[in-house]
């Protein structure tokens, strides 16, 4: 497995402050996240880890605050716009076709990369040649080589409602790489599944962060999981942020321990 140098800061996050109505979401938070590192958000339900994703992502406008994508800072961004410039996100609540195949799925994730209009489209109907026949020709390529990296091939034309909750995890994670993010944010790609799905998920995660040289934002309720493969981790607790550090540094942290109830060890 191929390994990169942690580089320059890729992502930073300024000063987030998030609430809806009396309702503080997300207050005052700050962290940076390093070019081809694994950055791991970690917290107890409801400290704000979801949101903090909802942020960068565009999906929620922070009322105060700003976060910058190499240098280039972004406010009122729509999710588009923010896929454009080079974010991908998978949800902790599956967002996928049910009803279309593994591999038309993850051809999705390919929209962005897209040139040619509908016209060309229309004459690729009924004739199955020109512009749009070629382009969809070699988006395939690409989907096909992620099917193969994350070892789905038997199921590639296979509905996806009628697969295991942790392969539609990983059709979830190949459509987010069919977008060829420069940073990937990752909601509980773990939850609900069992060790061996786990083992899997963690050594896909690794090995994209390794072989493409993806950074990763990585929300994860497993501990276990996050020490082993996070080369930094931000606390949340109640949307405040408690802790920033070394995974050894963040787990012998008092104030970590005590929102854990005990529960990291």
């Amino acid at each position: 497995m191929a390994t990169r140098p942690i580089g320059d800061v890729i992502l930073d996050v300024r000063n987030i402050s998030l609430h809806f109505g009396g309702v503080k979401a997300l207050t005052d938070i700050t962290f940076d996240v390093r070019e081809h590192e694994i950055r791991a958000i970690i917290g107890p339900n409801g400290a704000g880890k979801s949101s903090m994703l909802n942020c960068i992502n565009g999906v929620y406008q922070p009322q105060s605050g700003s976060i910058s994508l190499r240098g280039k800072t972004f406010r009122h961004m729509k999710p588009r716009q923010v896929a454009e410039m080079g974010v991908a996100r998978t949800f902790q609540n599956l967002a996928l076709f049910k009803g279309m195949s593994v591999l038309d799925n993850i051809m999705t994730g390919r929209n962005l990369k897209m040139r040619t209009n509908l016209l060309q489209q229309a004459f690729r109907m009924p004739f199955g040649w020109g512009a749009a026949e070629r382009e969809e020709t070699e988006q395939r390529i690409v989907v096909e080589r992620i099917i193969d990296f994350l070892e789905i091939q038997p199921y590639r034309k296979t509905p996806v409602g009628q697969l295991p909750y942790g392969l539609q995890k990983r059709v979830d994670l190949g459509r987010a790489l069919a977008m060829e993010p420069q940073v990937l944010l990752l909601d509980e790609p773990m939850a609900g599944m069992n060790v061996e799905e786990k083992q899997d998920m963690s050594r896909f995660v690794l090995d994209v962060n390794a072989e493409f040289g993806t950074t990763i934002v990585l929300i994860e309720h497993d501990m276990g999981v996050v020490m082993d493969i996070s080369d930094r981790v931000v606390v949340l607790d109640y949307g405040r942020k408690i802790g920033d550090g070394l995974p050894d540094e963040v787990r012998a942290n008092p104030e970590v321990i005590s929102a854990y109830l005990g529960t990291v060890h």
